[in-house]
């Protein structure tokens, strides 16, 4: 019996996006033919089972030995194995590196070790996603850490100069480097609340402004590394606390710009020495390694948890920290303002993030 085929040549690596995504997401062969199926392509293209079978395979193989080629993006480009446009590379390579959030709130601040990699087991329960899903992006993650943790230069820029990701993912990835270097504590149950995006949000606040490359430095781990001199100077703020005339000034200067401006007024006027000493102190102890790691724990316990229980709306909390910030100008004998508001710019973005009313 005869059969006659339809054969067509050509140079370009034809890759299915629905077919690269069952891969992404660690189904195997059979189960990526039964999606596909279920998706309507026998019906849209009426191949046989066996022809679905064989492309699937043949695209699964394809993306296997596309892979070593993603673990390093910029040789995706100049290899001749594969004939890829150049749009199609930079999808296949910011969809390799795309992932899950609850994955990555679930390992952010964890040390990025095989310890942690065992986990995953866990991990891939709690949030969903499969086991070997699991397993490439951790190993994105790692293998990004490891690149450029002691880089010079923006962390972000970094990123994207050597795996050629678009700026939000770069970004992404920043947070993740920068929680996994610094190991802040996000694990704790008050913190559950809190979305990757909230998390990765305060990182940029903490990369752009009070790490050592912030003030356009050149040095080493620029973007990674905490500035140690700028945490170590927050402990002249102590005298905004110590200072029974300086407290009571501010007290005072805050209350005639906010009377009248929010409905919590009187909660805020009597509860202001204890919401500043607990801003104060936050600061103050900065220099210790422990409490860098705490930094988002005692957000929580010592400030917003007090304003929550108070029912300050996100407005009235803003407003408060707006002028919080900005009467310290008008404060006599305070020769700090540069620390403070480099302390307080950080601080009052994380806490409205972070504030959840």
């Amino acid at each position: 019996m005869s059969m006659e085929l339809d054969v067509f040549v050509g140079n370009t690596t034809l890759l299915d996006d629905e077919v690269y995504e069952l891969w992404l997401d660690g189904y195997p062969v059979s189960d990526a033919v039964q999606a596909r199926a279920e998706a309507g392509v026998l019906r849209q293209w009426d191949p046989s089972p066996e022809v679905l079978l064989s492309d699937t395979t043949d695209q699964y193989r394809t993306f296997q030995m596309c892979e070593r080629l993603l673990h390093c993006p910029t040789k995706l480009a100049n290899q001749l194995l594969f004939q890829i446009p150049a749009h199609r590379q930079a999808a296949l390579i910011e969809r390799y590196y795309a992932f899950d959030s609850a994955l990555a709130r679930d390992l952010l601040g964890k040390k990025l070790s095989k310890g942690t990699k065992k986990d995953l087991d866990d991990i891939s329960a709690r949030t969903g996603v499969t086991l070997k899903s699991c397993r490439r992006q951790f190993e994105n993650f790692r293998r990004v850490f490891k690149v450029v943790e002691e880089l010079k230069g923006p962390l972000v820029e970094n990123i994207q100069h050597h795996f050629l990701l678009p700026d939000r993912l770069a970004r992404d990835y920043a947070a993740v480097v920068f929680f996994a270097s610094n190991r802040f504590e996000t694990g704790k149950r008050k913190l559950q609340y809190l979305s990757f995006q909230d998390l990765a949000f305060c990182a940029q606040q903490l990369i752009s402004d009070w790490t050592v490359g912030a003030g356009g430095s050149m040095s080493e781990d620029m973007d990674v590394d905490l500035e140690k001199e700028f945490l170590h100077d927050l402990k002249d703020l102590k005298i905004l606390i110590s200072d029974k005339d300086l407290l009571g000034q501010h007290k005072s200067l805050v209350c005639a710009a906010l009377r009248g401006k929010i409905k919590v007024f009187n909660e805020m006027e009597a509860n202001f020495k204890s919401l500043s000493r607990a801003l104060v102190s936050i600061a103050a102890k900065l220099t210790h390694t422990r409490d860098v790691r705490g930094l988002f724990i005692h957000l929580v316990e010592k400030f917003i948890e007090p304003c929550h229980s108070d029912r300050w709306s996100i407005r009235d909390l803003r407003l408060f920290l707006t002028h919080y910030t900005s009467t310290a100008h008008r404060l006599h004998c305070f020769r700090y303002l540069g620390i403070w508001e480099r302390y307080m710019g950080v601080i009052k973005s994380c806490i409205l993030k972070m504030y959840h009313d």
